[in-house]
């Protein structure tokens, strides 16, 4: 029997931050969706809090602190716009640090509801980055989620995921996949019952062998 469904951020804070989404689509500027409403548009599985977008062309970026009051955070190298409980934040390239560096996404896209949105493979890859950096705190547990939502609900090329982990010089993402799907126990946030995720997780695990 298939469990229901256990949503990990309130209804109303998700719609909020849904509804600034499509704001922003609605506006003149291009922007790449990664994080969790990436993970969300691939997965149809948990909404997100808040919205992480990639700008390419610096135009973009004048054209928000034209429109909003935009912040720079020197110290996690990204700028940000707060909207009372949900923040906007914008990553650009030769500036920002994520896993991959931000100026090479714009070769890594796809069209998902009309908007521009990072492939799995990245997708993944910038989810563990993310993971990685704040593993301990409930914003981590929500990577997770989206980790396992990711590798179990998308189609993973799992050869190209290893490539890009040797191109970009992060082969120890690999080892720490491993944990995270080894150690997962929010299975109540996957829509699986235990014998469904059992099977998943042997199936990605055996992908993921080398």
């Amino acid at each position: 029997m298939r469990l229901k469904l256990k949503d990990y951020w309130n209804n109303l804070l998700t719609e909020k931050s849904w509804n600034l989404l499509l704001d922003l689509k609605k506006k003149n500027f291009n922007f790449i969706l990664i994080g969790g409403w990436a993970a969300y548009l691939w997965t149809k599985l948990h909404k997100s809090k808040d919205v992480d977008i990639v700008i390419c062309d610096y135009k973009d970026l004048d054209f928000l602190k034209k429109g909003y009051n935009l912040n720079k955070n020197d110290n996690l190298k990204k700028y940000e716009i707060k909207f009372a409980e949900i923040d906007l934040d914008i990553y650009i390239p030769h500036y920002s640090k994520l896993a991959i560096p931000v100026e090479d996404l714009k070769d890594y896209t796809t069209k998902i509801e009309n908007f521009d949105v990072i492939i799995p493979e990245i997708l993944l890859i910038l989810k563990q980055g993310a993971e990685i950096e704040r593993k301990d705190s409930v914003k981590g547990e929500k990577d997770r989620i989206d980790i396992m939502a990711i590798l179990f609900f998308t189609e993973i090329n799992f050869n190209e995921y290893f490539k890009l982990l040797k191109k970009y010089k992060i082969e120890n993402f690999l080892i720490r996949l491993k944990q995270i799907i080894n150690n997962f126990k929010e299975v109540e946030y996957l829509n699986l019952n235990p014998r469904e995720f059992k099977i998943k997780k042997q199936e990605i695990l055996n992908k993921l062998k080398r």
